[in-house]
């Protein structure tokens, strides 16, 4: 829109009609096509405020991909955008293999194909062979999956197939009305800058949708694997195990509509363990998610059909993979008769501090993100290995990895209940996760003992560091603005205390540094820390606070009261500075 337009009101309208009827007319899906009709031949004319809505942004390619609502339009998720955006991907992969690509350009691996997956999500289906076709159409050779795959079959794959790169149509858990379009470098792991960049610079060049080459859906570059894929990653995370002798375990499962619990029956089964038992009303993958209000195992409410169903069949352990299965969520029954649901903190560090445990050399690495625990970096040191903190995402801790090729990867997460043991799969996996926590409850099991014992042994041993979130909605088009001056106060004038603990650093994360440049602020505290970012996938602002109280004597309880009633105060001072 010009500034004459936005001066003009008409102008403007005049101007989003034409837009909006150019797009519908180069739309390949039926659909969407029809939802933009309705919109321009309304009985009172166009309806500009929605159709403001789907033209006036755009969903913008990143380090995420691409995530949004599904609907018409360049701010929706349809197949339109999958189009453009799998003709630049395209282009990016093709740029790689030319001898005179640039650095930045040439990060997909020469001579394989794309490998394409999908979950159970709306549109899903149709998205991944889009994208197979267009990818087809650009020349280059395509595995594309001929079932339901969770979003780590589809990262091992990129490797195990030598492929140039992968996509993973999904929007893990988001809400049911999302979907999203996430890729992989041939490395196996997510994009980073200046990936993004390079992608984000093809895909605007893209012209015409009409120009992008098509495959047919049976043309021969486009080559369908399946069972020997998922076969190969079923075997590759069995071999994962550290403690065969160990599987009395009684195992509830949910993977909450999702595509999670065919792989994981078959991992359990390859490591001979019992088969969990699955919430039955939960157990295929449903697009709508009928049982939940949000598909999130954080989320509250979301894991009450497992832990009923886990109390009813004696479970010593309930589990739950979100829809994609790329995150693991643990409950554990308690003395009084209920279930405790572990965070995402005590997850890592449960499953860190075991897996050193099973191992030795000071050639070992484990790594976590800045928003988690501190707790797993004084494990490592502890342990004598080499710890690495990266910025919030598996992007970053995948390749704190690779960063070091002279060191044995054994495991990393972050608070979002994300998890990756070993270098099977270069991203998070619940499902591999999902069997080493099990194997650790086993040991603790068969020792008498459970993983609360292991945590406060850790308490014990290191202090209670006590974790929590805060999230902030931001709706509305100026969200992500409103979210990063919450951070640029923070840095201008931060708090002289926080809770009663002082504030005795500021660190902003925006300028760069050890890590590449975020927004983020962190708050150093006496005893603790606060860290402070928009949300990269939704429109949130969030806060991360950690404290660490020392446990006198055996008295881990006491301690554990003392940093929950620190945190408690801490985040009273900091909501009013979050808005």
């Amino acid at each position: 829109m010009s500034t004459a337009e936005a001066a003009d009101p008409a102008a403007a309208a005049a101007d989003l009609v034409a837009r909006a009827a150019a797009w519908r007319d180069e739309d390949p899906d039926p659909v969407t096509a029809a939802e933009v009709t309705d919109l321009l031949d309304g009985a009172a004319g166009p309806d500009l405020d929605a159709l403001a809505a789907r033209f006036n942004t755009r969903l913008e390619f990143g380090t995420a991909g691409l995530r949004g609502a599904l609907g018409a339009g360049p701010a929706r998720m349809n197949r339109a955008l999958v189009r453009r955006a799998t003709a630049g991907v395209a282009r990016w992969v093709l740029d790689g293999r030319s001898t005179t690509a640039t650095a930045t350009a040439a990060r997909a691996a020469p001579g394989g194909p794309v490998v394409v997956g999908h979950d159970a999500r709306h549109g899903s289906a149709a998205f991944a062979e889009d994208a197979a076709r267009v990818l087809a159409g650009a020349g280059l050779e395509v595995a594309l999956f001929d079932r339901l795959v969770p979003t780590p079959v589809l990262a091992f794959a990129v490797t195990h197939l030598g492929a140039s790169a992968g996509i993973m149509v999904t929007a893990s858990h988001n809400p049911p009305a999302d979907n999203g379009y996430k890729v992989y470098a041939g490395d196996g792991a997510q994009i980073v800058p200046p990936m993004d960049g390079a992608i984000s610079a093809a895909i605007n060049a893209v012209g015409p949708l009409s120009r992008v080459a098509l495959a047919d859906g049976d043309d021969p570059r486009i080559r369908r694997v399946g069972a020997e894929v998922v076969d190969a990653y079923v075997s590759g995370v069995a071999q994962l195990a550290t403690s065969p002798e160990h599987r009395d375990l009684r195992i509830a499962y949910t993977p909450l509509h999702g595509v999670g619990r065919d792989v994981l029956l078959a991992v359990f089964a390859a490591a001979g363990f019992p088969a969990p038992v699955v919430v039955a009303e939960q157990a295929a993958p449903d697009p709508d998610f009928p049982t939940v209000a949000f598909p999130n195992p954080e989320e509250p409410g979301a894991m009450d059909a497992l832990l009923a169903l886990a109390a009813e069949t004696g479970a010593d352990l309930a589990l739950a993979n979100d829809p994609d299965a790329d995150r693991l969520a643990v409950a554990f029954p308690t003395a009084g008769g209920g279930w405790r649901a572990l965070t995402g903190d005590e997850i890592g560090v449960a499953l860190g501090d075991w897996l050193l445990s099973r191992g030795a050399g000071a050639d070992r690495l484990v790594a976590t993100s800045i928003v988690s625990s501190s707790l797993l970096g004084r494990v490592a040191d502890t342990a004598g290995v080499a710890f690495a903190e990266t910025l919030t995402g598996f992007k970053w801790l995948a390749r704190a990895a690779l960063a070091r090729p002279d060191l044995r990867f054994v495991y990393g997460y972050e608070e979002a209940l994300g998890s990756c043991v070993g270098e099977l799969v270069r991203d998070k996996d619940g499902i591999s996760a999902a069997l080493a926590f099990a194997e650790l409850a086993a040991t603790e099991g068969a020792a008498g003992r459970t993983v609360l014992d292991r945590l406060d042994d850790l308490a014990r041993a290191h202090g209670v560091h006590a974790t929590r979130q805060r999230s902030v909605h931001l709706d509305g088009p100026d969200g992500p603005a409103r979210a990063r001056a919450v951070v640029g106060r923070l840095v201008a004038d931060p708090p002289a205390s926080v809770g009663g603990l002082d504030v005795v650093g500021v660190d902003d994360l925006r300028a760069g540094g050890p890590l590449p440049p975020s927004d983020v602020v962190r708050l150093r505290l006496a005893g603790g820390r606060v860290l402070v970012r928009p949300s990269g996938t939704e429109p949130k602002l969030k806060a991360y606070v950690e404290v660490v109280v020392p446990v006198t004597g055996a008295d881990v309880a006491t301690a554990r009261v003392a940093a929950e009633a620190a945190i408690d105060a801490v985040l009273t001072d900091l909501d009013p500075r979050l808005s």
